[in-house]
């Protein structure tokens, strides 16, 4: 496979586009997070999710430190090109550095309170062992 497949992404001034990983099986969205150019081939070639951290300014690989991999099954571009849609699947059945299954665990209700809707299902100190982690 050639490279040229990148140059339809819109990348934002600073190279980058947000992306998206759903869950293959369940269809939940599980995280949000950016990617370079380089992030996104090698999420491709290695079939795992490979993101860009802004924080860390490197590569991150996800689940290199919790060992929550993203399998990746299918790569969609969004109608504009500028948003990038991973349909994954979430191997340990955990995305956030919360220890929540997905990162969009709180819901806004009516009296305009944020309820948290998911349990945390393994506590970051045991994901992490010792380690400050907001992958």
């Amino acid at each position: 496979m050639n490279d040229a497949w990148l140059d339809e992404v819109c990348w934002d001034e600073q190279g980058l586009v947000p992306a998206i990983a759903q869950d293959i099986h369940t269809g939940r969205i599980m995280m949000f997070a950016w990617m370079n150019r380089e992030s996104l081939k090698l999420t491709v070639e290695e079939q795992r999710a490979i993101y860009w951290s802004r924080s860390r300014k490197r590569l991150w690989r996800k689940g290199e430190e919790s060992g929550h991999i993203q399998r990746l099954h299918e790569l969609r571009l969004d109608c504009d090109g500028d948003v990038v849609l991973l349909m994954i699947e979430q191997l340990g059945g955990i995305a956030c550095h919360t220890g929540r299954e997905s990162c969009f665990f709180r819901k806004l209700d009516q009296d305009g309170e944020w309820q948290v809707t998911d349990e945390v299902l393994k506590s970051p100190d045991a994901i992490y062992a010792g380690k400050v982690s907001h992958e």
